[in-house]
């Protein structure tokens, strides 16, 4: 049997304390799998991106990193905010070795989110609010962010696949 998470309450059936957190977590991973695979059609394709788009949108590997840092950066900020201590996830490859490598590492953020969460009970989760950016939010915000922003760039590149296409 699970033990009771800190403040009370029970377990869902992936053994977390707050199943938002456990739906996230999942959202997260699915999203940043997807990302991949998008990424990896633009490549076959040739995509480029468009110019103007600032440090991160240079290359598709330079956007690449960016997803994968920004999904490590989240979860950092997540462990810090919440006192969970250096959730133990590495920097993402450089952009001379980041297509190869982009598997591996995707894997390795999985397996780092998987961990620091399950004991946050609900109410840290939603209650409690952070300086994020410019903004306040709660660590269920920041994980709702995190879930996005590998769909926001999955669309772009859907896109541009598609006008490339035309």
């Amino acid at each position: 049997m699970s033990p009771e998470p800190a403040g009370g309450g029970s377990r869902d059936r992936d053994g977390y304390a707050y199943g938002g957190a456990r739906a996230l977590v999942a959202l997260h991973e699915h999203h940043l799998r997807e990302f991949l695979s998008i990424w990896r059609q633009a490549q076959q394709a040739g995509v480029s991106l468009p110019a103007g788009g600032g440090d991160d949108y240079h290359s598709l590997e330079t956007l690449l990193s960016h997803v994968l840092g920004a999904a490590r950066s989240y979860l950092v900020w997540l462990c810090r905010n919440l006192q969970l201590g250096d959730p133990g996830v590495r920097r993402p490859p450089d952009l001379d070795e980041v297509a190869s490598r982009a598997d591996e590492y995707v894997q390795h953020l999985i397996d780092r989110y998987a961990i620091p969460l399950r004991d946050v009970p609900g109410d840290r989760c939603t209650d409690e609010t952070f300086r994020f950016s410019r903004a306040q939010t709660s660590a269920e915000g920041l994980l709702e962010h995190a879930v996005m922003h590998p769909i926001r760039h999955s669309f772009q590149l859907r896109n541009l696949i598609a006008e490339q296409g035309e």
